[in-house]
Formats: C-alpha cells, sequence, structure tokens
C-alpha cells in the first residue's frame, strides 16, 4: 500500500506532529517519532532497546537534528517544541514528502533544487537502529550536520538533570563514539558508515544538556511534560550528489556497521516480501486490497522474542506500542488474526506452549512474568480465550501431537473453573461462571485508579459465560478428535446453555451485561453481548462440531441490530452507549480522568472483529459485513501510519488515543476481513 504525504501535511505542524511512525526489531525494542521530526511523547525515540527482551525498554538515542548548508544557506530539517511555547528549528517545513516503504518510514527535504533522502529501520533481533540520508538531488555539494540528542532512562520515565555533570563520551574510532549519558548506564554506541566516495565524517563532542523539551501529548494526558537530553555530539559530513551517510545507533560495539546496514535494509525488504506471499499462499488467495497487505506487515511489528530457560526460541505478542508489554488476554485474542491469519503457524504454536508453561490453579497470567518476578493472574477471560486460541491453530493445522500435548492442561484448566480458582472465579450451580471480588477486575474492561474500579462486573458477566461455553464445546471437540470422553463437557456445555436466557433482559430487548451480582442485574447497554452471537465461531459451530446457540435466533438478530444502532462508531464498538448517564465520550485528561472513561464510551478497534463475525451469522452477507472495515484502511493513513490504534473517542470524529498501534486491533480487523472472504 501506498501511504504518502506532499507538503499539504508534512508542512502543517499541528496536522504532521498527529502522525507517528513505528519501527520495531522483534526483540521488544522499537524507535518512533512523528513525520514532522517534533517530539510529542516521552516514547519518542530512534532507540529504545528492550535491554532485556522483550522488556528492560530503555530510551538510548532520543533523536538526530539535522541541519542542512547549502550554497552557503542553512537549513533546518529538525523541529522542537520547548517549554516556553516556541517551536524551534522549524525543519517541518523542508519536508517535501514522507511515504512508509513497506514498514520503512522514508522523508525527502526539499531546499532550492537539492534533495535529501532520509530512512530509518532496524535491524531484527538486535537493538540497533539504522538512519540513512542519500543526497538524491543537487547541483552542488551540501554539508549535513547532527546532532546526537541521547538519554538513559525506561521509556515511561522523564529525565531531568539538576548539574551538568555527565557520564563518559569517549571515541573509538573517527567515526565511533561510545557514550554514557550516566556513569551507570549502559553503552551506547554511534557510528557512521558512507559509501566508499564519503570519507570526511567526523564527530565533535560537545557534552550539553538541552534542558525543557516540551511533550504535547504527555500534557494532554496529564502527565509531565518536559524533558531534558544530552548533546553528546555533532557529526559532520560532505555530501556530493548521489552520495550517502547512515548513522548506527546500538548497544553493540561492531567495527563492520558499513556492510551490514545495507544488508540488513535488503534483509527487511525481502522479508516483508515473504511475509505478503505467505499470507496469499496460506489463504489461497490471488488478490489482496493493499491496506490488508500492510496489515500483514504491521502484524509482525508484534510477534516478539521471549527466550525461557527450556526454549530460547520463545515468542510472545507485545500488546501495544508504545507502553504494553506481553499480555495474557491480549496474547490470545491476538494470536488467531497476528499468526494464524498470516499463515505463522509455527510462531502460534510457539505462542502457545510459551503461555502453557505458566498456567496456575487454572489459570493464564495476565502480566506475563519477567525473571525473578512473580506472573499477576488477575483475570477471568485471558484462560477462556486460550481455547479459542488453540481452536483456530487446530483448525488450521489439524496438529494432533500439539492438541494431544495441552489436552490434559485444559482439562485441568476445565475442573479448576468448575471446583473454583481465585478471585471467586467458579462454575455455580447454573452452570454459568461466576467471578470477582471487591477490588479487583478480573475482566478486559480492568480500568483501575487506586483503591477503585471503574467498571466493577462481579457476578457472572456475559461474555464471560459466552466464552466458558465456548471452551466446554472446544473440550467436546478436542476430546472427540483424541479418542478421549467428552460427556462430561457435553453435559456441562448443555447446562449452561439452559440457562443462559438468564441474561437476555426482556424490556430492553437485549442481553444484560452482568448477572447475579451483589447489585442485581446490570442492564447497561455495552458491547459484550456481541460474544454470545459470535461464540462459538462460524454458524454457531466449532470444527465439526455443532451446537446449538445460546440465543435464538430473533434475539441474535435483535442483538446486533442493536449494538450497530447505539455504539458501533467507524472504527470500532462503543463501550457504552452515548444515552447512558455515565457516559465519556472524550477520553483524555490525566489519569483519572482517562481510565474513568477507559471503558465508559470509548470505542475500542479490536471489537470490530467480532462485531462482523455476528453480522455474518445473522445476515450472511459477507459484502455488507466488509463495508464496516472501510474507516480503518483510512486511518492506517492516521495514527501511527500503517498501523490500528488501541482506541478512539466514543464521540465524532472518533480521534485515535492510547497505544497508537494495538495488537488485537490489527489482529481482529485482519481475522474479520478473512471471515467476510471466506464466508459462504
Amino acid at each position: 500500500m501506498t501511504i504518502e504525504f506532499g507538503r499539504e501535511v508534512c508542512s502543517n505542524l499541528k496536522i504532521a506532529e498527529l502522525r507517528e511512525w513505528l519501527v520495531t526489531n522483534g526483540i521488544g525494542g522499537y524507535a518512533s517519532g512523528t513525520i514532522a521530526g517534533v517530539l510529542t511523547r516521552r516514547y519518542h525515540g530512534l532507540l529504545v532497546g528492550a535491554l532485556k527482551p522483550p522488556v528492560a525498554r530503555t530510551l538510548l538515542l532520543t533523536k538526530l537534528d539535522e541541519t542542512v548548508n547549502y550554497n552557503g544557506q542553512l537549513y533546518d530539517l529538525s523541529t522542537n517544541y520547548w517549554a516556553d511555547g516556541t517551536v524551534a528549528p522549524q525543519g517541518y517545513l523542508n519536508i517535501e514528502s514522507f511515504h512508509l516503504e513497506g514498514t520503512t518510514p522514508v522523508w525527502n527535504f526539499a531546499f532550492a533544487d537539492g534533495l535529501l533522502e532520509k530512512c530509518i529501520w532496524m535491524q531484527q533481533g538486535e537493538n540497533t537502529t539504522y538512519i540513512s540520508y542519500s543526497y538524491k538531488r543537487g547541483s552542488q555539494p551540501l554539508t549535513l550536520s547532527l546532532k546526537a540528542l541521547v538519554n538513559y532512562r525506561n521509556h515511561h520515565g522523564s529525565t531531568h538533570v539538576t548539574s551538568t555533570s555527565v557520564g563518559k563520551i569517549e571515541e573509538i574510532t573517527d567515526r565511533v563514539l561510545a557514550i554514557k549519558v550516566f556513569l551507570d548506564a549502559a553503552s551506547l554506541y554511534l557510528s557512521a558508515i558512507s559509501d566508499h566516495r564519503t570519507n570526511n565524517f567526523s564527530w565533535e563532542i560537545e557534552n550539553t544538556w538541552y534542558r525543557d523539551f516540551a511533550l504535547a501529548i504527555e500534557n494532554y494526558r496529564g502527565l509531565g511534560d518536559l524533558e531534558d537530553h544530552l548533546h553528546a555530539a555533532t557529526g559532520r559530513v560532505t555530501l556530493d550528489p548521489g552520495d550517502s551517510i547512515t548513522i548506527v545507533a546500538s548497544t553493540e560495539m561492531d567495527r563492520e556497521q558499513g556492510g551490514k546496514g545495507a544488508r540488513e535494509q535488503d534483509k527487511k525488504k525481502k522479508r516483508e516480501r515473504e511475509l505478503i506471499s505467505l499470507f496469499y499462499c496460506q489463504n489461497k488467495l490471488q488478490t489482496a486490497p493493499e491496506w490488508i497487505e500492510q496489515l500483514v506487515l504491521a502484524a509482525d511489528q508484534f510477534i516478539v522474542d521471549r527466550p525461557l530457560t527450556n526454549n530460547p526460541e520463545g515468542k510472545t505478542i507485545i500488546a501495544g506500542y508504545p507502553w504494553f508489554t506481553d499480555w495474557g488476554r491480549d496474547t490470545m485474542i491476538s494470536l488467531p488474526g497476528l499468526t494464524i491469519s498470516t499463515g505463522r503457524y509455527d510462531i502460534a504454536k510457539t505462542i502457545l506452549r510459551t503461555f502453557a508453561q505458566y498456567v496456575d490453579k487454572g489459570m493464564l497470567p495476565n502480566l506475563f512474568p519477567d525473571a525473578g518476578e512473580t506472573p499477576e493472574y488477575n483475570t477471568v477471560d485471558a484462560t477462556l480465550w486460550y481455547f479459542e486460541a488453540i481452536r483456530t491453530y487446530y483448525d488450521a493445522t489439524e496438529d494432533k501431537e500439539l492438541l494431544a500435548e495441552l489436552f490434559p492442561l485444559l482439562t485441568e484448566i476445565i475442573d479448576w473453573h468448575i471446583k473454583g480458582t481465585r478471585y471467586n472465579i467458579h462454575m455455580d450451580d447454573d452452570g454459568l461462571l461466576y467471578a470477582g471480588e471487591s477490588g479487583v477486575q478480573l475482566t478486559w474492561m480492568d480500568a483501575k485508579v487506586g483503591d477503585w474500579v471503574v467498571t466493577p462486573r462481579i457476578g457472572k458477566p456475559i461474555e464471560v459465560n459466552a466464552l466458558w461455553y465456548n471452551a466446554l464445546v472446544c473440550m467436546v471437540y478436542f476430546a472427540r478428535f483424541l479418542g478421549e470422553s467428552e460427556t462430561q463437557y457435553q453435559q456441562i456445555a448443555a447446562q449452561t446453555r439452559t440457562y443462559f436466557p438468564k441474561f437476555w433482559y426482556e424490556e430492553g430487548g437485549y442481553c444484560y451485561d452482568v448477572i447475579d451480582s451483589p447489585q442485581g442485574n446490570d442492564a447497561s447497554f455495552r458491547p459484550n453481548q456481541i460474544f454470545a452471537v459470535s461464540l462459538p465461531g462460524r454458524g454457531n459451530s466449532v470444527g465439526a462440531i455443532r451446537q446449538s446457540p445460546l440465543l435464538q435466533l430473533e434475539q441474535q438478530k435483535m442483538v446486533v441490530d442493536k449494538v450497530g444502532q447505539k455504539l458501533l462508531t467507524s472504527y470500532g464498538l462503543r463501550s457504552l452507549s452515548s444515552d447512558d448517564l455515565d457516559y465519556v465520550g472524550i477520553y483524555g485528561g490525566n489519569q483519572l480522568q482517562r481510565d474513568g472513561s477507559y471503558h465508559q464510551g470509548t470505542t475500542w478497534g479490536w471489537s470490530i472483529g467480532h462485531f462482523i463475525q455476528a453480522h455474518l451469522q445473522v445476515y450472511n452477507n459477507p459484502e455488507l459485513a466488509r463495508s464496516f472495515l472501510l474507516p480503518m484502511a483510512n486511518h492506517l493513513q492516521d495514527g501511527c501510519i500503517g498501523s490500528i490504534s488501541e482506541i478512539f473517542d466514543g464521540h465524532v470524529p472518533f480521534t485515535p488515543r492510547g497505544c497508537f498501534a494495538q495488537a488485537w486491533s490489527v489482529a481482529e480487523v485482519l481475522r474479520s476481513w478473512l471471515l467476510t472472504v471466506n464466508s459462504k
């Protein structure tokens, strides 16, 4: 897909600063920024390394502030906001165009008859970023100056210095610097590589703190919005037309980075072509829209290494950039779209095995553990999504060996849910699943500020019980294929189905969100009821096992229609109907305000997948269902270019918010698009 912006966007700072780019390295590290070149988040940087993959993400190289001297005139290419409200320099005015080449951001800067191209990419498997400058057009040489602004902090943090003291900056060679911002910091290596004609590059050490960069988005989020960065050194080089220079920022010193940079760029392009080819092959497609191809590449950005003691090749899924790590719920919801829909079955298998090792008392961890840390098991739905992820994998691969390997664990999980596990999660006498205790939030609507649980859903949430029924149906399916007894699961599934009509709110003509809670049944109109239609799978069947639906056909139609009328936006479903007194249509402000609105009207991108699945279930009109996805194609040119945001405002114009690139948003759009293509 060609995503390109000209001066109408690039030279308009208010627009260009809202469009962001993302490059990843497959181990949790990343680079990100705005197409204007201005920092607006604490998470923006040219090298945010995962020092303990896929976590310990640390800002190392913040940015390179570039200036071109051409024909005796200086042209700024960089842009900064400052605490006093000034914008200086204003290099965005010299951006001729911006485009994505696969997932590589590319800028063209124009000055008189000169044109300079800038590209950024990362090396897979290493905390290494390449920033390349190619002099494409001009009638005489130019001099390029690069101010290297560096830092050393957790990517969630900020730096405020009270003195001019720094760590250590030393020249390894005339082109390689080793930088320790603070004495206890890990080293950042900055090197310059060029073609054979360009041999005049040099570094000049500066050691000067630039104070009070202003971060607009952090200000909007009610967080600290000022930061200091160290101007470590300035690099200078004279280029003739056709020359190029590449700056390499890395946690590893490599004197041979020259050829390596070009090879890594070629490998990246080849890998992206292979990912697209695999998508077509495994899905038996001849063609697909270009925006779907772009999403296939975006999907790859979330799949990262998580080495384990017994499996150094372990894989996991980053829930969202820039701030999330890997979470159980997000991983299991995302897995079908990111791996099965893209034909990457080996990755899916590895992830399923990785998480199996951490099941405890019948529960998947919500927060995946780092070495030496205790896993957090505060989720009721992540474990149930695990069954759906395994089912999707098995349907695609018929991998009976993995199914047999995991089946005893799945049996144990069901047993724990029947007899009861943490947080009062247990099967009630009616076969429905009860969950919750005061002070904890176990469902995907999990916002909590201090002791305030924003959307307490103690009792029997509807999507949890749709997932519970789905898990039981999956167990029937799995047992039948493995020659195991399926009787128990058939019986419990029948009981669950018999009592599921308790969720029907006859007066409203839709489903309660939670029943049997201490406060009574909750009639808030939320999107969770859509799962009672979309699960278990297309046509209320799992593989070859057909089960009776949880709702009558007329009820299913009423749910789909009412959800469409009251919750559907261009980018997903609102988390609460706009006519509810608790509805909040704009997501913003400080943490209390943001978390207070997170599930009180905010639109969630991932929810579009199950709305489409439910719509197909009721109307069986693939073309109509597919039309609900078209705004997502346009969104790829907004927010994080080439990816999909976590959330959007509930109010028009549905401004993107939250993580600028979210795994389950990308996954569910891919998965549901394929559903519309394969629907019969």
